[in-house]
């Protein structure tokens, strides 16, 4: 096999079944590139920029935490949310923000922050991906 052979599953369905020349995903220790050959391991994923090499094409996703493995040149991803940048709602992912930024900033008011913060990191995301 002379790609990687990467699949991204969702609940309902399997969002990407194809061969790349490289990628990129956002771990929760930080974006790591994967090669032919690499190392086997499993990881969670961060939200953060996927990006997938296919000769001179880079397509570009926002991804919403998940895990990925990487195994024999074949890479499977699980995760809730995968987003390309025609798919985003920019005008939805701004108002996440802003209410996301308005809990964290409330004081006094029983807050869960995680939830809040985890918010805040989705709709940077999508936001970073639109490009706007």
């Amino acid at each position: 096999m002379d790609k990687l052979h990467l699949e991204i599953i969702q609940p309902t369905k399997i969002k990407i079944r194809d061969d790349f020349n490289h990628i990129i995903v956002p771990g929760v220790d930080g974006d790591f590139g994967v090669d032919l050959n690499h190392t086997p391991f499993i990881t969670k994923i961060r939200p953060g920029i996927l990006q997938l090499y296919k000769g001179i094409k880079i397509d570009k996703y926002a991804i919403h935490d998940g895990f990925v493995t990487v195994e024999n040149n074949i890479i499977v991803i699980i995760c809730d949310t995968i987003e390309k940048e025609n798919e985003i709602n920019h005008k939805r992912a701004e108002e996440s923000k802003k209410r996301a930024e308005k809990r964290i900033k409330s004081s006094g008011i029983e807050i869960d922050f995680r939830r809040a913060e985890i918010s805040l990191k989705r709709a940077l995301v999508r936001l970073h991906l639109s490009g706007k």
